[in-house]
């Protein structure tokens, strides 16, 4: 099994700005206590993509990660879903913890409208600011959308961050609805991308 972390500090300095990573890391004031909390937050997340999922890490592992979940049995995401729920509970303070349940409570319902259970999810990808707009974050992709396209599979991603939404779309997401989250008091978008046999251009650039 790979190691994740060297990729840690990366994805985590990449992602601290999100509202929803700002709303569960709400308790700890500091911005360095911000980026530790968020660290072990990645690692549990992107453990759980190397169990379930696709657990991708930059060749340069400093320059980030990206995590995919993928459909699990009802047995095997009953007993995920439970563990990660204990684990932020410990890991968040109590604010953070509310803030947690509260956002994935919102969000959760409303992606189900608009994909299938059998949907490939981008759930986090992080590049170090400092490499951002060299493809790296295409290449963190690339491999899993060529393996859902070979699998005719639709993949989806939720994101508060407008300024993706271009990088996304060149790689062939649609935004499919978007709404206003009211624990973050934010918009987030939800977008989706059905299979392709089109092979994703390495000209594609963040």
């Amino acid at each position: 099994m790979t190691t994740v972390v060297p990729a840690l500090p990366a994805v985590a300095l990449a992602l601290l700005p999100d509202p929803f990573y700002q709303a569960i890391a709400v308790d700890h004031s500091s911005e360095a206590a911000k980026l530790r909390l968020l660290e072990r937050y990645f690692e549990y997340s992107l453990l759980e993509a190397q169990r379930t999922g696709r657990c991708v890490i930059a060749q340069s592992p400093e320059h980030g990660a990206a995590a995919w979940l993928l459909p699990r049995d009802e047995k095997a995401d009953a007993l995920e879903s439970q563990a990660k729920l204990a684990f932020m509970e410990q890991l968040l303070g109590p604010a953070g913890f509310r803030n947690y349940q509260s956002i994935l409570s919102f969000m959760s319902p409303r992606a189900a409208r608009h994909v299938s259970e059998d949907a490939w999810y981008l759930s986090i990808i992080g590049v170090h600011p400092s490499a951002q707009g060299k493809g790296i974050g295409q290449e963190l992709l690339a491999p899993t959308l060529s393996e859902a396209d070979e699998s005719h599979a639709t993949c989806y991603l939720e994101t508060f961050t407008p300024r993706s939404i271009g990088f996304y779309t060149r790689l062939g997401f649609k935004s499919a609805a978007s709404f206003e989250e009211p624990t973050t008091s934010s918009t987030y978008v939800l977008m989706r991308r059905d299979a392709s046999h089109e092979k994703i251009s390495n000209e594609v650039r963040r």
